[in-house]
């Protein structure tokens, strides 16, 4: 009896020291404006959150538009020192296709050089005897008649060869030119379709990346993932031929007149939709 009153004595004890406790805890619970106070503080907490959010919102979002701005940066960058690189390309290839055509015409040009050579030399032939003759006239010796009418017959010969070799050089330039041409422009053609083939593949490569970022990646998805079968179906014509003359063919018959007994032409304007048969459509068209 007497050990439960000690322990019954020091458990109020213990009692009444957490009452006190507790009520020391409670007590500016009851003062006036405490509430208030405390609410204040957990309202000025609140906001100070979301102010810490906002400016972490945005500074994210200044990131984000900072990196986007230094994409954009970058991508005119490369745009333009791909265009550099495009007119040195094309300067150095039209500097190389000129060095093909002088190295091709070289010949040519330089029989046109030594026919221009022989002209030259003719008719500083034909001054030589007009004043070697006019010389021999002073001194009282003059050529025979049949001398005189050699020597044009044999430079009259010599022009007219000349001249034909000029025709036929000219002739030849003219022919090499025209191949040469022929030749330049088939260059830049295959230069232009590989341009084209390179952009083409670059931007075959962007819809592979962004198809790839909207439904993942196809390489890593097994044949039973759920978009597979939408891929077949959308994909089917290009590893179908029938499949491809199927399509083609449902396309094809709204590219016929509207009184066409197989198919009908694209309406001009809106397809209004058909009248609800029931009340429980009517309700959802509401």
């Amino acid at each position: 009896a007497e050990g439960d009153e000690a322990g019954w004595a020091q458990a109020r004890e213990e009692a009444e020291a957490a009452r006190r406790e507790l009520r020391e805890v409670v007590r500016p619970l009851r003062e006036p404006g405490y509430r208030e106070a405390l609410r204040r503080k957990a309202e000025r907490a609140r906001k100070r959150r979301l102010r810490l959010q906002r400016r972490k919102q945005e500074a994210k979002a200044a990131k984000e538009e900072e990196a986007a701005r230094a994409a954009e940066r970058e991508a005119k960058i490369d745009q333009w020192r791909a265009k550099c690189i495009q007119e040195v390309e094309e300067k150095n290839r039209e500097r190389e296709l000129k060095a093909a055509a002088d190295s091709v015409l070289s010949e040519v040009r330089k029989k046109q050089a030594d026919t221009k050579r022989m002209v030259d030399i003719l008719r500083a032939l034909e001054k030589l005897r007009k004043l070697r003759k006019e010389a021999a006239g002073r001194k009282g010796v003059c050529p025979p008649p049949s001398a005189d009418e050699a020597f044009e017959n044999q430079v009259e010969s010599l022009k007219t060869l000349l001249k034909n070799r000029t025709e036929l050089y000219e002739a030849e330039e003219r022919a090499l030119r025209v191949m040469l041409e022929g030749e330049q422009e088939e260059e830049r053609k295959r230069e232009m379709e590989k341009k084209q083939k390179k952009e083409r593949e670059k931007l075959l490569q962007q819809k592979l990346e962004i198809d790839s970022k909207l439904f993942g990646d196809p390489d890593e998805f097994p044949l039973a993932h759920l978009l597979q079968p939408f891929r077949e179906y959308y994909l089917q014509a290009e590893h179908s031929v029938a499949a491809l003359i199927q399509i083609r063919h449902e396309w094809d018959q709204y590219l016929v007149p509207a009184d066409h007994p197989e198919g009908s032409c694209i309406p001009p304007g809106w397809v209004l939709p058909s009248l609800p048969t029931n009340d429980t459509w009517a309700t959802a068209v509401r």
